[in-house]
């Protein structure tokens, strides 16, 4: 503990430093009072309000700001220095207007009220301007997707939407990969969450792609990120306006197999604002089958295990999440948010097995009923604060708490019997339980200070305390009482902490008009201690970590832009790997998480070019990632023929890679984008003395588009592909997915659409193979995909939406979700 109170002991001996000298090391500088002009302007024969008139704020003969009018006429020009300003107001057919307003420290704010424009002699036609936000950006520092333009998006979730976003990919249970890698950080709002720590899957369909605004993809993050997130970091920012007014909408979504309704307001008023959304999605029962098989070599034979059967699936859950701001003034800002989920799915599998071991004449057939009910669920509770010095422009300090909780329980029932005699060693009636909880406290300070123009300086501390427990019991039924016994043996209590105390220093640099750069260092001290309530088997480990990073960028012309960098990234494993408790899968396999694993170290050399033109834009990138102490599953098998796989540092990997993504719009009204990504998997590593390596070259891709027909009416194509997972022993299943959506607007307030997914096929096939020295092993899941689902959009109220950043500086980008951005110029 001692090391948090160091960092920031440290952070506030520096900021108070910068705080007492006039515009810190970059001189002084006047005290500024920031302040805003608003008002309405109405036509003065008809009161009606005058839509998108031009408003321009001068002082002397220097135009200083500008806006143009919202549709109800209102407008508002924010940030202006306290003075004396002349405001003109100018619109085609109308006499201009000219207003005089003054600004004081003691009244920043002027409101010209209402005022009336009369028209001129010559009235012109209506000019209708219209735009719309290219559904991909490319920028210096990330590659950003806009989901709210994208109507295929209507009705789907998280999961969804992160499939069209550039360089990822997402498999069937939700698992996000970036460049082949699994170990991507996952952030809402700028902000981690507990929720991706234990099933990122399960999380992500909690989502609905409704609520959110755009997706960030950071390849390279700068030193002020969290250390975590090998691959990167993938940033969802929801749909959330600083509104004046109040405004709301309605989306219902109704299918075959997925049902979804959301209920969205926003509310505002002078310096306040409130958002606040609410989502419960159903997915009715889903009948699939699977099959197993795995052949293992024991005393020189081979022995079998084969099972196959129907399984039956749904699942249920719900997301809100309530934010807040308010502006006490030009300086001082304070904002909270508060989030709610919570996701339930039941399983039902029926298995007809067989196991066949000639060296102990063994010849079995068995029927087994699994029964599971998982319950996942947690809040999250944020609180920001931030300091704008008045002396100098840029120049802020930030304050973020954050607690979090998250729970995770789950319950199997395992009943199975002998289907050709009387083995009572095939006789089994038992009942596997884990109650997960996971609490995390997050205290955080940023400072930024700008040197001059081209220079900004950035440090920051922060500590993240995690208390995890697994509370997990093993249960059997007696057959002669009748009654459920704890086998203490399987019964435990599984206590882990893990602190982490970090320092950041980043610097931001235009070098000259061409070249800029970003460098910088952050330093993580992670300390783990973990024991049992009966097993006595305390652990601890502590480790501390420097993580450089550094980026290089060049403009090629007005639109194209070259990038170096390299940086260092730690992935440590998650409550999803470490957890002890052991899930019974059946009586010849079972997992477990390994809570002594080391964290992954990876380098990361990347190089990347980036051009846009109106309507064309292309990015492609080489890199290189380099990863030591590797975290995969994996797979034993003992004399008994009982399959047991856990986690483990494995050995390390290297991948080298090219990635390449392309977005061009026809015409307005055609837009096709696609991306291509090829690397390698190269692996080695020696477990339990037995020396392990695999090579693979690996390809996967997308493509998509959108048509503009015309009336309101929109169709949007989707298709991507996802190779098989690598791992040291094997590949996990490959996935793709096709998807069509047409949408009409029928007004400015409904919408309808339709979506559909894999019309073509009815099922999907997901198959997977593993292989050790002495075994092979694989299987098949079938499962119903073909669906098809109505959306209603409704919209109510109105707002003067004005888009301001409101997330909290806490970004707890640190765990591992799986086995194995930056700032901008």
């Amino acid at each position: 503990m001692k090391h948090i109170f160091t960092f920031l002991f440290v952070l506030a001996a520096t900021t108070s430093i910068f705080a007492q000298r006039p515009g810190g090391f970059g001189g002084g500088a006047s005290s500024q009072i920031m302040g805003k002009i608003t008002g309405q302007i109405i036509d003065s024969q008809t009161k009606e309000p005058i839509s998108y008139a031009s408003i321009v704020v001068k002082k002397g003969e220097k135009q200083i700001n500008g806006t143009i009018s919202e549709d109800d006429g209102s407008f508002k020009i924010q940030d202006l220095p306290v003075d004396k300003y002349t405001v003109l107001v100018s619109f085609v057919g109308y006499e201009t207007s000219t207003f005089e307003a003054e600004l004081t420290p003691k009244n920043p704010d002027f409101n010209l009220g209402s005022i009336s424009m009369s028209g001129s002699f010559q009235q012109l036609e209506e000019v209708v301007i219209e735009g719309e936000k290219e559904l991909i950006e490319n920028r210096v520092d990330k590659i950003v997707y806009n989901a709210e333009n994208d109507v295929a998006n209507k009705g789907g979730d998280a999961s969804d939407v992160l499939r069209r976003a550039p360089l990822l990919n997402v498999d069937v249970e939700g698992n996000v990969s970036l460049r082949g890698s699994q170990n991507v950080t996952i952030l809402v709002n700028g902000k981690p969450s507990s929720m991706f720590a234990s099933n990122p899957g399960d999380a992500l369909k909690s989502i609905p792609a409704d609520n959110i605004k755009n997706v960030e993809v950071i390849t390279s993050p700068s030193a002020k990120y969290d250390g975590e997130g090998t691959a990167g970091i993938v940033n969802i920012i929801t749909k959330k306006s600083t509104p004046e007014g109040f405004a709301g909408s309605i989306d219902a979504s109704v299918g075959n197999l997925s049902n979804r309704g959301v209920l969205n307001i926003n509310a505002g008023r002078g310096r306040f604002g409130f958002n606040t959304s609410a989502s419960a999605f159903y997915s009715p029962t889903r009948e699939g089958d699977f099959k197993f098989y795995r052949e293992d070599i024991i005393n020189n034979q081979s022995r079998i295990l084969q099972e196959s059967g129907p399984n039956e699936s749904n699942r249920l859950g719900f997301f809100g999440t309530a934010s807040a701001f308010y502006d006490f003034n030009a300086f001082h800002s304070f904002s909270t948010s508060f989030r709610l989920r919570g996701f339930a799915s039941d399983r039902d599998n029926l298995v007809n097995g067989s196991f066949v071991d000639p060296a102990n004449s063994i010849n079995q057939q068995y029927l087994r009923n699994t029964e599971s009910e998982n319950l996942f669920s947690g809040y999250e509770w944020s609180l920001d604060y931030i300091y704008k010095f008045p002396e100098k422009k840029g120049q802020e300090l930030s304050l973020s708490y954050k607690l979090d909780g998250n729970v995770q329980d789950q319950e199997f029932a395992i009943t199975q019997e002998d289907q050709v005699g009387s083995d009572q060693t095939l006789f089994q009636n038992d009942r596997n339980i884990n109650d997960g909880d996971n609490k995390e406290n997050t205290i955080q300070a940023d400072y930024v200070h700008p040197v001059n123009d081209k220079v900004k300086i950035e440090l920051g501390a922060k500590t993240i305390l995690r208390d995890v427990t697994s509370d997990f019991e093993f249960e059997s039924l007696n057959t002669n009482t009748g009654n459920y016994e704890t086998d203490p043996n399987r019964t435990d209590v599984f206590n882990y902490e893990q602190n982490v105390v970090a320092g950041y220093f980043s610097s931001t640099a235009q070098l000259t008009d061409k070249y800029g750069l970003i460098a910088g260092v952050r330093y993580e001290y992670t300390e783990i201690t973990g024991d049992f309530d009966v097993t006595d088997a305390p652990f601890s480990n502590d480790y501390a970590n420097w993580l450089p990073s550094i980026t290089v960028s060049r403009k090629l012309g007005k639109f194209n832009t070259l990038k170096a960098s390299y940086s260092r990234r730690i992935q440590r494993p998650s409550l999803r790997v470490i957890n002890p408790y052991v899930q019974i899968n059946g009586n010849r396999n079972q997992s477990s998480g390994n809570p002594e694993l080391d964290p992954e170290l990876t380098d990361q050399f990347e190089v990347s070019y980036g051009m846009f033109i109106k309507g064309f834009a292309i990015n492609t990138s080489l890199f290189y990632r380099k990863t030591t102490d590797i975290i995969e599953s994996y797979l034993d098998i003992d004399d008994a023929g009982l399959s047991s796989t856990t986690f483990r540092n494995i050995g390390e990997s290297e991948s080298y890679g090219v990635n390449f993504f392309s977005s061009v719009t026809i015409k307005k009204n055609i837009t096709l984008r696609g991306g291509l990504n090829v690397y390698t998997y190269i692996g080695s590593g020696t477990v339990d003395g037995v020396a392990l390596s695999r090579e693979a070259v690996i390809w996967d891709g997308n493509l998509n588009g959108s048509i503009k027909m015309g009336r309101g009416w929109r169709t949007d194509l989707f298709g991507f592909y996802r190779p098989p997972r690598q791992t040291l022993q094997g590949t996990n299943p490959s996935f793709s997915l096709f998807t069509m959506g047409v949408n009409k607007e029928i007004n400015e307030k409904i919408s309808l659409g339709l979506r559909l997914v894999e019309p073509f096929f009815a099922n999907k096939n997901f198959g997977s193979e593993l292989k050790g020295a002495n075994f092979i092993q694989t299987t098949d899941t079938n499962i119903p995909f073909r669906s098809f689902g109505l959306n209603l959009t409704y919209k109510f109220g109105k707002l003067d939406f004005k888009q301001r950043q409101r997330r909290s500086k806490i970004n707890n980008q640190d765990q591992d979700n799986d086995d194995g951005g930056g700032q901008q110029f």
